[in-house]
């Protein structure tokens, strides 16, 4: 197969009114901060997501990062993440200070454990003066961070039974999920903030950005304030508080409004790469797939198969110039978040890591390269 040409694991597809946009930018010379792609891609997303307010800011990273200062995350707090997780959701924590406190995934869905999460919070906090306080170290517990992993999401209603009955503001993590539903809601909605990316790999890009999503007008207000440095004058360098120079340019933002314009098309295709890859590979070896629940309607963004010959066919697809990766690496394993506290019993995340590896689905893929993928991972496995 030494002809054949790379297969991407995920890449974006400029295939729209990209380049148009831009020029436009370059022509007008509106190509900072300040500029109507800005304000337009913004109220695209929250348009697409059924939120009334869109935020932009430079990555998904920063955006969690505000969100999580405006839901009152304070330094020495800590806030409840996955374990099985991308490393931004961790940091976007410990930029304030503050430190997760791990929860183990589902073993199926590859998401928090809902049942260890309702048994950590039923015995191992305790609430003081309408704070919650993990008790073994008396330290406050700021908030709660599901992640969407992969697009896919977990039993939101019984998700959000569990953490209403306590006083943990949430937090959504839905960098992955710009397309996903669950009963018919859009992902990042089912909080007061849902946090978008769009990174190089994900369903739509812009390079680098990301987008805060809220029905709170406030919030919508305060998170702008912030990202902009908080400068609170039209006429000069006034600025009333600490802020973040996290405002998305206006060159990306015209790259977004033409990703976003495709991306009914884009979230098609990776469906049909899914059907593709779940109806090739059923029965093969010992190949799972990610549950989904019938409630959820995912973006399919990057499609994961389970294998406990993992290795054996990372190896045997990059060999062949089909570019595949592991899992993430859980944040325990990581030296900076080894010493977190973390709820497990049976340690899913670490399985899941050994376990799982991402193929080729990128929007663009065609179907001759679809074909090869799956013949090169039976070759690889029968």
């Amino acid at each position: 197969m030494s002809n054949q040409q790379v297969i991407p694991l995920s890449v974006p597809n400029i295939a729209g009114n990209e380049w148009k946009y831009v020029k436009e930018c370059l022509d007008t010379g509106w190509i900072s901060s300040v500029g109507s792609y800005v304000n337009r891609f913004e109220q695209m997303v929250a348009d697409f997501a059924g939120a009334k307010y869109g935020v932009a800011a430079v990555n998904g990273t920063a955006a969690l990062h505000i969100a999580l200062l405006l839901a009152g995350v304070k330094q020495d707090d800590y806030v409840l993440l996955p374990n099985l997780t991308f490393v931004a959701s961790a940091n976007s924590i410990k930029y304030l200070g503050a430190e997760p406190l791990l929860i183990d995934a589902d073993p199926d869905l590859w998401q928090m454990d809902l049942d260890l999460l309702e048994e950590f919070l039923e015995n191992e906090t305790d609430e003081r003066n309408g704070e919650l306080i993990y008790v073994e170290d008396g330290r406050r517990i700021g908030a709660i961070m599901p992640v969407h992993i992969l697009g896919n999401m977990c039993d939101m209603d019984r998700f959000l039974s569990i953490v209403k009955k306590y006083p943990l503001p949430v937090v959504e993590d839905a960098t992955e999920a710009l397309g996903t539903f669950y009963k018919g809601k859009h992902a990042g909605t089912f909080s007061p903030m849902g946090c978008f990316s769009f990174n190089g790999n994900k369903i739509i890009s812009t390079g680098g950005g990301g987008v805060i999503v809220t029905d709170n007008e406030q919030l919508a207000k305060e998170a702008k304030h912030l990202t902009t440095t908080a400068k609170a004058s039209v006429d000069e360098y006034y600025h009333d508080e600490v802020g973040y120079n996290y405002r998305l340019v206006n060159l990306l933002a015209a790259v977004g409004v033409g990703q976003m314009e495709l991306l009914p098309s884009f979230i098609k295709r990776k469906k049909e790469a899914v059907a593709f890859y779940k109806a090739a590979f059923e029965g093969l070896a010992d190949i799972r797939f990610q549950k989904e629940l019938p409630e959820v309607q995912t973006n399919g963004w990057l499609f994961t198969i389970q294998t406990d010959q993992q290795q054996k066919l990372l190896d045997h697809l990059n060999a062949n110039k089909i570019l595949s990766r592991r899992f993430w690496m859980p944040m325990n394993k990581l030296p900076m978040y080894k010493n977190c506290p973390y709820v497990q019993k049976k340690d899913n995340a670490d399985y899941i890591y050994n376990t799982c590896l991402s193929i080729p689905c990128s929007t663009n893929i065609t179907n001759e390269q679809l074909e090869i993928v799956a013949r090169e991972v039976k070759a690889a496995l029968t």
